[in-house]
């Protein structure tokens, strides 16, 4: 099999990918298209290998990592899913509470990607819960193709309700100082856009491209935002501009990066949509927003 390297891969094969992901064609379909793109040395089997996630290689904070305390959680949530799974982490070494972040997945559950996100939040010195809104079926099945399918059960308002639940928890918990803010990232940036709107206490949100709230939803924003949008997300970035201008309108605080030349996922080391220099960028935007924010 032939090594494959991002620059081999065709902006289309990313884009397929990106409708699979997010459920615009099925596998099969999926599979079927990919196809065209399986010329010369290149097989289906080798894109679809090289476009999937790699979790194995690709945490950079281990779940023992010695600098924090990191374990599995349960929390209620009420008007949700009941009874939630999450992994919460803090430093170890922390005498003092700390702010918290509420880590929010994509639309497949918590998977191992962000896991590793909520660590690094935590390694710089903040408390994080990231949920699993996939608990009442079972939690997160251990890939992502599944976890899409058992996501596409749930309703998402509920899935709101599970992290405004989780923002509840951090709110009470003995470690935490009560300055919360969110970070979440395709389908939990609508989440984080939309904790935005449904708590007037949140401190800050940071949404990595995700989908933005109705206008009069947005209308109601009190805390500071941080959006994050990949250039080449055409999908998610056409509701850009009408959310921005209810924004400017009603004197919300806001600040908007947009990446170039980089895809939707561009923050997600374990696939090839991964994008070295923006992610960090990006990452140390968020950091330094949170500890701006939450003081």
């Amino acid at each position: 099999m032939m090594s494959l390297k991002k620059e081999d891969i065709s902006q289309e094969v990313f884009d397929l990918y990106d409708d699979y992901a997010h459920n615009k064609i099925d596998r099969r379909q999926f599979v079927e298209k990919l196809s065209l793109y399986a010329i010369g040395g290149l097989t289906v089997s080798s894109l679809l290998s090289f476009i999937s996630p790699n979790y194995v290689d690709s945490i950079l904070v281990k779940p023992d990592d010695n600098r924090l305390d990191s374990d599995y959680i349960t929390y209620e949530s009420p008007k949700g899913g009941g009874t939630i799974k999450g992994l919460l982490s803090k430093p170890s070494d922390s005498k003092t509470k700390l702010p918290g972040i509420v880590v929010v997945h994509e639309n497949r559950g918590l998977n191992p990607y962000i896991e590793d996100v909520g660590r690094r939040a935590a390694i710089e010195g903040f408390i994080t819960l990231a949920p699993d809104a996939l608990t009442p079926l079972g939690g997160y099945p251990g890939n992502d193709d599944d976890g899409r399918e058992l996501q596409k059960k749930r309703d998402r308002n509920e899935m709101l309700e599970d992290f405004i639940a989780a923002y509840n928890y951090l709110k009470t918990h003995k470690d935490c100082d009560r300055n919360i803010g969110v970070v979440g990232f395709c389908f939990g940036g609508w989440i984080a856009n939309m904790m935005a709107v449904k708590l007037p206490t949140l401190k800050a949100a940071v949404p990595f491209y995700g989908g933005q709230p109705a206008d009069e939803e947005a209308a109601q924003i009190k805390s500071p935002l941080l959006l994050q949008y990949a250039g080449l997300d055409t999908r998610v970035n056409a509701g850009w501009p009408t959310y921005e201008s209810v924004l400017k309108a009603n004197n919300i605080e806001y600040t908007v990066y947009i990446y170039p030349n980089v895809n939707h996922g561009f923050h997600n080391n374990t696939t090839p949509r991964f994008d070295k220099e923006a992610a960090d960028l990006a990452w140390n935007r968020t950091i330094a927003f949170f500890k701006e924010k939450l003081k």
